[in-house]
């Protein structure tokens, strides 16, 4: 039977790869070795010379020349989470190691997270809510300033998977969605009833903004003073991509000259923002710790998805999720 090893960090373990799941795993491929952590690894460099693939997630090790001299056999990585690019150096790909994540699966929880924020921002939940609580009055909501859902205009800064996923997760919803991708036809975009836009068009035109580019050179600050400030009244910028996509100075800038935006970041950076950071007490800001991705219960499903990776693979199929070479350089 091939061999096989759990190789990251104890404390995200036993949720990413459950009970049931590590069993399933144990049933296709031999596995006989404990936790591999950065704690034990040097003692386990016999063990590790025969083994074929490695079942990895948060807090994996760097997959760099020095480890993979360790593991000479190693055939597959399977990565349960996000992007790889901490984790994957050129000589995986010298070596013609295969790679594949749950970055897809990941996506899920992260499109699903702005489909409620983007629903509750447009009711304009976030400002009524504060004003409730500071003027402790409950004027009903018909009389509140709010867009409104039914005919909204959502702009989404990139059509990656999760963007595509939040175009289809608002189908049902009566908006309008625009989008900008430079990589991504018109013809493309119909599939998911997404109209192409200027960058400018997207941030002045929509109603919500939600970010979902990957943080490259080309996209690093490439949102800053004058695409927020060109914002619409009662406007929400969210962003679930990465926090050094927005020039964060020039963003707080902006959102204290426009107390009628709102920022729902889940990202910042840097990650957690500084103590002194403005993005702590203005009123227009809503942080939350980086939960949009897979959190709770939902970690489970990105092991699931490496083990059905490895049937594919044991089956000689094509793998769902695979990161190649060349797909790998745009990664977020």
């Amino acid at each position: 039977m091939k061999k096989a090893a759990f190789m990251m960090h104890p404390a995200f373990f036993y949720d990413v790869y459950s009970e049931e799941t590590r069993k399933k795993i144990s049933e296709q491929v031999e596995v006989n070795l404990p936790l591999i952590t950065e704690d034990n690894i040097n003692d386990y460099t016999e063990e590790l010379k025969t083994v074929e693939f490695v079942f990895t997630g948060w807090g994996a090790p760097r997959f760099d020349e020095a480890l993979l001299n360790k593991m000479p056999a190693l055939r597959v990585i399977y990565y349960a989470a996000g992007t790889v690019r901490q984790v994957v150096t050129p000589e995986v790909w010298r070596r013609g190691i295969r790679v594949t994540t749950a970055s897809t699966i990941n996506a899920i929880p992260v499109s699903q997270y702005t489909l409620a924020t983007i629903l509750f921002s447009l009711k304009n939940g976030w400002q009524l809510m504060r004003k409730v609580r500071e003027e402790k009055t409950f004027k009903n909501g018909v009389f509140q300033p709010s867009r409104g859902i039914y005919q909204a205009k959502i702009g989404l800064v990139s059509l990656s998977s999760i963007g595509r996923d939040v175009a289809e997760l608002l189908a049902p919803f009566g908006v309008e969605i625009v989008a900008y991708d430079p990589y991504v036809t018109q013809e493309e975009a119909d599939r998911y009833n997404v109209t192409m836009v200027s960058l400018e068009e997207v941030f002045k035109e929509s109603d919500i903004v939600s970010v979902h580019t990957p943080l490259l050179d080309a996209t690093r600050h490439m949102i800053g003073y004058d695409l927020i400030a060109s914002m619409k009244e009662l406007a929400t910028l969210i962003n679930t991509a990465r926090g050094a996509i927005i020039k964060e100075e020039e963003m707080i800038q902006v959102l204290q000259e426009r107390p009628d935006l709102t920022a729902v970041l889940d990202v910042t950076d840097p990650e957690p923002p500084v103590e002194d950071s403005p993005l702590y007490t203005l009123d227009n800001v809503v942080l939350t710790p980086h939960i949009a991705g897979s959190v709770g219960g939902e970690k489970a499903r990105l092991g699931d998805s490496m083990f059905a990776e490895l049937e594919r693979f044991l089956a000689s199929e094509q793998l769902d999720y695979e990161i190649t070479e060349e797909s790998y350089k745009n990664e977020a």
